[in-house]
């Protein structure tokens, strides 16, 4: 992995995941909306209006003071509530379509909105009781967006030795100012730790680094 930013990996994440996910969503039926997510109080459809409403917000450069706050998200929540589901699963398939280039002109820094809605994707995914709920297709750009996300918004540095074919992966800053953690575990894992999922029936060691330390989304 190189430490240069890849201004085109979001964009890659957003659009690959768009080509698995619409499609679940499109052949959900209108109860697995109301379906309760690892997101304290969201739904899947909350869910699913968050991120269309965050990818709306970047692709029409609507950023006023408090975006993305608690109250601002439930705020953009609120003002679909009457929407049908397709017309929230429509405002998301464009974001994902069009925000990557968006994000890609930022400079890095909105790259951790198109992590976060991947990662919210696998928060649909797992509450619909998919298999590999943070994996799939998406998982390899994933990892990379990770860990360049990471480098900046970590204070841990971390190598990750993970299972499969994807080989060794550095996290966290690379100044030399701590020791780095080690990771021995599948990426999915690695994901759920990051992003502060829950970690029930997942193996994988950790030392040098406590898991709340790594959580990059509070």
């Amino acid at each position: 992995m190189a430490d240069e930013r890849d201004p085109e990996l979001p964009g890659l994440l957003l659009r690959t995941e768009r080509d698995v996910f619409v499609p679940l969503l499109r052949q959900a039926d209108d109860r697995d909306f109301e379906l309760r997510t690892a997101c304290p109080g969201w739904t899947v459809r909350d869910v699913l209006a968050h991120c269309g409403a965050a990818l709306t917000r970047v692709v029409e450069g609507r950023f006023e003071p408090g975006v993305f706050s608690p109250e601002a998200n439930d705020r953009d929540i609120a003002e679909r509530a009457d929407w049908t589901n397709a017309r929230v699963v429509d405002e998301l398939e464009r974001g994902m379509t069009e925000a990557g280039a968006v994000i890609a002109a930022a400079g890095g820094a909105m790259d951790g909105i198109a992590l976060g809605e991947w990662v919210h994707a696998g928060d649909v995914r797992e509450a619909f009781g998919a298999e590999g709920a943070y994996a799939g297709a998406g998982l390899a750009p994933a990892l990379d967006l990770l860990a360049a996300v990471s480098r900046k918004r970590s204070p841990v540095p971390l190598t990750a030795r993970l299972t499969g074919p994807d080989g060794e992966l550095r996290l966290g800053p690379e100044d030399g100012g701590r020791e780095p953690g080690r990771y021995v575990g599948d990426g999915a894992t690695l994901i759920r730790l990051y992003a502060g999922r829950p970690l029930t029936g997942t193996r994988y060691e950790l030392s040098g680094a406590r898991e709340g330390e790594l959580n990059l989304f509070g």
